[in-house]
């Protein structure tokens, strides 16, 4: 990988990790309506709650997509050290796997209505 290449990517891993501290203001104000919800039973601050869940994990979603396309790519450049190769291909299955929790946690936010499951950004 040249330098230019690599100091782009480290520019929008910067640009992500700004996205990372708004997600976890988001899931601090998150439990702020949870525990308002589960004190005083208020359907609105539940309603908010899961509103902000699935604000949270769709982001999230769309970092793990980046990385995974960008895992990807990088599992398509042939190196001539196998041990880079491999670690490419490693990262490649990493990333996916993070993606599909990712997709996971999204469904789960979206579709327990009641709140039944904990969810926590990861």
């Amino acid at each position: 990988m040249n330098i230019e290449s690599r100091l782009k990517q480290i520019k929008i891993e910067n640009f992500i990790f700004i996205i990372y501290l708004g997600i976890i203001a988001l899931s601090f104000y998150a439990n702020k309506l949870e525990k308002e919800y589960l004190i005083h039973n208020n359907k609105e601050a539940k309603e908010k709650y899961r509103h902000i869940l699935i604000t949270i994990f769709s982001i999230a979603l769309l970092v793990y997509i980046y990385y995974a396309y960008d895992s990807y790519k990088s599992s398509k450049i042939k190196y001539q050290s196998q041990e880079i190769n491999e670690f490419n291909n490693l990262s490649l299955l990493a990333s996916t796997l993070v993606l599909i929790s990712g997709l996971i946690f999204l469904y789960i936010a979206y579709s327990d209505k009641n709140l039944n499951v904990e969810l926590a950004f990861n």
